[in-house]
């Protein structure tokens, strides 16, 4: 039955081209934005949970990126330490030459208080943005000076004063609760050994000379051995912070590389699907159209019988 009232194809072929280009709407949207899911219309479920990833995947890099700070200036206070500590090996190989060279005891003097300036410097300069992790003495009670005992070279050694600090190196979650992940490092006490080297190139032309300058020079060596132990500890734990951030930063890294992967895998549009699905509407699109086209001459076709 034909109706001039009623077009059923044309209603049909409307139908299909309207379903049409809804489908080549959102796959020219997909290929626009390269996302297949951008809204919670599009899944709700994917999208809530690449949102909760991206927000982890964000606090990751952030505190990656306060780890890179808090790096530099552990590696710039291992440098100092590690520069110190040579100093102090070259200070004590003084001390050593003078416990054998029966006389030129001034001249070392002058060698040993040219080290310790250039100690004093290293301290002072080893800081990064202001940041100082070699210092700890000086920074919180103040170091005094160590006392060495003319006669036996035994240096009252400055306590050490270290500074301890949280470092955020992650974030857990459980729930909707957020955790931070700490790590402590503790800042280092060059100035601390610093005194102890100043107390035994302090008159030690004077003691060394004197009638007991042997045992002066036996104690004084060993208290120079004591000083660079100091160093060496320092260095070495100002080493061993620094890799362990090193590590934590490449975790961190890798960790947000595999929740932005996530996240892709979840919301990212398949281009070469996209594509292909693109070139599939666009054919039946067209096809759509003259199937309407069709139908709507359909009641055209009616006029021949009243001819």
């Amino acid at each position: 039955m034909s109706s001039i009232n009623t077009n059923t194809s044309a209603m049909n072929a409307l139908a299909t081209l309207r379903n049409v280009n809804s489908n080549l709407n959102q796959t020219q949207d997909r290929i626009s934005t390269g996302l297949k899911v951008s809204s919670g219309k599009d899944n709700a479920a994917y999208f809530a949970i690449s949102e909760t990833m991206k927000g982890d995947s964000s606090m990751n890099k952030s505190i990656n990126e306060g780890l890179t700070l808090t790096k530099n200036s552990v590696a710039t206070a291992r440098v100092g330490a590690e520069s110190f500590q040579e100093l102090a090996q070259t200070f004590q190989e003084r001390v050593a030459f003078a416990q054998g060279a029966k006389g030129g005891y001034e001249e070392v003097e002058k060698e040993l208080g040219e080290l310790v300036k250039q100690m004093t410097a290293t301290v002072s300069q080893a800081t990064f943005n202001g940041d100082d992790m070699v210092g700890a003495g000086t920074a919180t009670t103040g170091v005094t000076a160590s006392a060495i005992d003319g006669a036996t070279g035994v240096v009252t050694a400055t306590p050490a004063t270290t500074e301890t600090r949280n470092v955020v190196t992650g974030v857990s979650r459980a729930g909707a609760a957020f955790a931070a992940t700490t790590m402590t490092i503790d800042t280092v006490d060059l100035s601390a050994a610093l005194a102890d080297f100043t107390a035994i190139a302090t008159s030690f032309n004077t003691n060394a000379s004197a009638g007991t300058g042997e045992a002066y020079l036996k104690g004084a060596l060993a208290s120079a051995e004591a000083g660079v132990v100091r160093a060496t500890t320092a260095a070495t734990d100002l080493g061993l912070a620094e890799k362990s951030l090193e590590t934590q930063q490449e975790f961190l890294t890798k960790l947000s590389d595999n929740l932005d992967s996530g996240v892709g895998a979840m919301v990212d549009a398949n281009m070469e699907e996209e594509a292909a699905r693109l070139q599939a509407l666009q054919v039946q699109q067209q096809l759509a159209s003259q199937s309407l086209s069709i139908a709507n001459q359909a009641p055209q076709n009616i006029l021949s019988l009243f001819q």
